[in-house]
């Protein structure tokens, strides 16, 4: 009895040590919530693939990457606790920065800006920029784009009368129609997918791209609370390293298949052979250069971006980026 009842006791031990080991490494992942600032789709793909590829795991993390949109705001997000990391563009960060938000900069997803016009090469070329003269021009009001393209233009010393600017919508009809001869698009989002529309009517496409003129524009970033920097910088840390090793792997194209695979539950309506066009292009966006790590931090860039919103008075003040970029 004594021997079965040193049996039991051991058992049962045993039960309840690992029960606490199982405890503990559950508990060990910390919750962090991260808002993207797209849809699920190839312009997100180093979280997706890092999501489906438990990275965010084993670097003891629980992550929640809650999908973005038109009307999610990352930036608020993080400022009222719901968020812990996000993404958002340069010109959001600036803008709230100014308006006193604690929100920091830890990597740059973008080395070059996706948005770019698209116009057909046999109704036009632009070889500089004086070839915009006198050509209606698709902008969102409101929008970076039209930051972005009144720069240009306040470059080429052209005014509103040397070009018609058109208010942009969703419906792509006026640029299919020639209303409108450049059309401001992602260039790995939707540029593949009107590309080959028009590649079905006989038609060919090409792509003003800003930084080919020298408007380095920074685009989609990804942020915390400052807060959370200084207090959990490990946690960042891993957060950070799991992320951008997600970017690293999705865009190896090595594990193209296995990309493509994960792209097509999250966007099952566009077909693969777009996807791998849209994947192709993201690569050149996302690390032009091989030598530049992905997630680098171009400073350069994000001081003309400041530069071009302070001139359009878009931006009440400068403020020091040392305090922005992480």
């Amino acid at each position: 009895m004594k021997t079965k009842g040193k049996r039991f006791i051991q058992s049962a031990f045993l039960l309840l040590m690992t029960t606490l080991l199982v405890t503990n490494s559950a508990r060990a992942n910390d919750k962090v919530s991260y808002r993207l600032k797209w849809l699920r789709n190839v312009s997100v793909v180093g979280a997706l693939y890092a999501e489906t590829n438990g990275l965010f795991e084993k670097a003891g993390l629980d992550v929640q990457v809650k999908p973005g949109g038109p009307e999610r705001d990352a930036i608020r997000e993080i400022e009222l606790g719901h968020a812990d990391f996000g993404t958002a563009s340069a010109d959001q960060v600036l803008r709230a920065r100014t308006k006193g938000s604690p929100v920091v900069v830890i990597a740059q997803l973008f080395q070059v800006n996706p948005l770019q016009w698209m116009y057909r090469p046999e109704d036009m070329k632009i070889d500089s920029l004086a070839d915009l003269n006198g050509k209606t021009i698709g902008v969102t009001f409101g929008g970076n784009d039209e930051t972005i393209m009144r720069t240009l233009l306040a470059e080429a010393g052209f005014n509103d009368r040397d070009v018609k600017l058109f208010s942009v919508r969703y419906d792509y009809t006026p640029f299919y129609q020639r209303q409108v001869q450049l059309w401001p698009v992602y260039r790995n989002a939707q540029g593949p997918i009107i590309t080959a529309q028009l590649n079905k009517e006989g038609e060919t496409t090409a792509f003003f791209n800003p930084a080919d003129f020298g408007v380095k524009f920074v685009a989609n970033s990804v942020v915390t609370h400052s807060r959370i920097l200084a207090e959990k910088p490990e946690l960042v840390q891993r957060f950070l390293d799991a992320l951008l090793a997600g970017w690293e792997q999705a865009l190896d194209s090595k594990n193209e298949k296995e990309v493509l695979a994960i792209l097509q539950k999250y966007d099952p309506d566009t077909p693969t052979s777009i996807q791998e066009q849209q994947l192709k292009i993201t690569r050149e966006l996302i690390q032009p250069n091989p030598s530049i790590a992905i997630g680098a931090i171009d400073e350069k860039s994000w001081e003309q971006t400041q530069q071009i919103m302070y001139d359009q008075k878009l931006l009440p003040q400068k403020i020091d980026l040392k305090e922005i970029l992480k």
